[in-house]
């Protein structure tokens, strides 16, 4: 059976090599389940939008992930809905303007669409995208994302932001600060460090050479290993960063930003990237 193969960053060899802020090849690791001999991490198997929703991710989460909460209607969300009803999701969207402002995009979208204030949006999904500027995630609902997997898109405007010193001085991550306002809920990078566009243009089948890849960290296995098989669903494959204190690799004005690059290209681009810019 073919599999997803998913790069994860080896995050303890990566901290030995960080005295100049540059992670050497040595930090990465491949996992490949169908290698005997290779790392035993968990795998990914390749799955299509058929079943995706019918494999658990992981402890705690729900058997059927059907539908899809979305909060914040911008770029990145509007394109990831899209890209979700057409794969057979339900998706129901939020913004922080109100559902009517939101009702040329959901006759867009067709049946499988509604919209919904943030909080609503947040209980009816399966799982969550969190996909609104860096300085208002502290208006995201967190009881109604009790125990969900919340992929954070998320990237660090200090000229939209303002300045958040922790971000500046290296010490935190935006989705570590996404999951401490949400410590019930199991967050993961995921979306951040592509185009709005070419969400719904660069996918390919598994398998494709010179397939384009993207990244994702979490502290919950669980939470990376949907992002991936969401990935693998829109046309990509995944690179996994580790945990989310090392999530700022594929952030804003690092290599690793908005740039087309297969999983090789990637895992150099992360390993490249310093802590502080």
């Amino acid at each position: 059976m073919s599999t997803t193969r998913v790069t994860t960053f080896d995050t303890l060899n990566a901290r030995r090599r960080r005295n100049s802020g540059v992670v050497g090849h040595s930090g990465w690791r491949e996992e490949n389940p169908a290698s005997p001999g290779r790392c035993s991490g968990p795998h990914v198997p390749r799955v299509t939008h058929r079943n995706l929703r019918n494999i658990r991710a992981g402890a705690g989460v729900g058997a059927n992930m059907t539908t899809i909460g979305i909060i914040g209607a911008g770029h990145i969300g509007s394109q990831v809905a899209r890209k979700a009803v057409e794969l057979g999701y339900d998706v129901v969207i939020s913004n922080s303007r109100g559902p009517e402002t939101l009702a040329e995009l959901v006759t867009e979208l067709g049946p499988r669409a509604r919209a919904a204030t943030p909080a609503e949006a947040a209980a009816a999904g399966d799982f969550a995208v969190v996909t609104l500027p860096l300085k208002s995630y502290q208006d995201i609902p967190a009881e109604p994302l009790e125990g969900k997997i919340v992929i954070d898109t998320n990237n660090y405007y200090w000229e939209r932001d303002g300045r958040i010193p922790a971000l500046d001085a290296g010490e935190a991550t935006t989705s570590g600060l996404l999951q401490k306002h949400l410590p019930t809920s199991k967050v993961a990078k995921g979306f951040n460090h592509i185009m709005a566009k070419e969400i719904t243009s660069d996918g390919t089948p598994a398998g494709t050479v010179n397939r384009r890849a993207l990244a994702t960290a979490s502290d919950y296995p669980e939470a990376s290993e949907l992002v991936a098989k969401l990935y693998d669903e829109f046309g990509f494959d995944t690179v996994n960063i580790g945990p989310l204190d090392e999530s700022w690799r594929a952030e804003r004005d690092r290599p690793a930003y908005v740039i087309r690059q297969n999983a090789a290209e990637l895992k150099d681009n992360l390993a490249k990237a310093t802590r502080t810019i």
